[in-house]
């Protein structure tokens, strides 16, 4: 197991409040860090570190005065903002479908938390950032993005395209300031939003997919974004991860 140093350091995770960035932020503090949680969740049992370390605002990401004054309180308990995970999203199976039928309406929605809202965490969180000499952000699409399907969901595989665009034109604006953006596209993971996986069957079933013969986990998809988040990922900016145990090979 890699280990890391994140004493005196804080981050922002959004979606904290369970799936993977309950376990980046978990992480994080593990490692030393302090860590801004948000989440339109109640905050959850089981979090690690001290209550020194924490600071949970739970809220609704697509309000933009919110993040800002829970980011600029987040900033002022800890002493600056050095790291940003954006998570949170959503996935809604009965709404969201064929861009030829769907109701705009929840297209626009879609957007608004799932592309829009990490607009509103990097506005927020940059300057911080420059503050501080530096930080890192790491972004979550999703593999869905890069494939068609037969039952599509066209809002949130366009937005999670467009998260991907994001994430590099911030990489690319903000590399002089040493401040890096990288993009995750995670495969098939059991969190939350999968709840639709709930026998063993299910999971075996749809674990067939894949050519690792099974579903991530959400503490596989936090190794990854805490290592980019990390100095371990010094050099490295502006990339698109993708970590699916093979799921795109077929």
């Amino acid at each position: 197991m890699i280990t890391y140093d994140f004493s005196n350091r804080t981050a922002v995770v959004t979606g904290a409040g369970g799936g993977m960035g309950f376990e980046i932020a978990n992480m994080l503090l593990d490692a030393g860090g302090s860590v801004v949680m948000i989440d339109v969740k109640a905050e959850p049992s089981g979090l690690n570190g001290t209550p020194d370390q924490r600071f949970y605002a739970q809220g609704d990401l697509t309000d933009t005065d919110f993040v800002e004054e829970t980011i600029q309180a987040g900033a002022k308990r800890f002493g600056g903002i050095h790291y940003l995970a954006n998570v949170a999203g959503v996935l809604w199976f009965e709404q969201d479908a064929s861009l030829l039928e769907m109701d705009l309406d929840v297209w626009d929605r879609v957007f608004d938390i799932n592309l829009k809202s990490m607009v509103r965490t990097a506005r927020a969180v940059v300057p911080h950032m420059q503050r501080a000499g530096g930080g890192a952000m790491v972004h979550f699409s999703s593999t869905q993005c890069l494939r068609g399907d037969p039952l599509p969901q066209d809002a949130y595989s366009t937005a999670k395209a467009g998260v991907a665009a994001l994430s590099r034109s911030l990489a690319m604006q903000l590399a002089g300031e040493n401040i890096r953006s990288n993009t995750i596209y995670p495969g098939l993971t059991q969190t939350p939003l999968q709840a639709r996986w709930d026998t063993p069957e299910k999971i075996r079933d749809v674990g067939g997919f894949v050519p690792m013969g099974r579903i991530g986990t959400p503490q596989e998809l936090a190794a990854v974004a805490v290592f980019l988040l990390s100095d371990g990922a010094s050099y490295v900016t502006g990339a698109d991860l993708v970590v699916d145990g093979g799921l795109l090979l077929k």
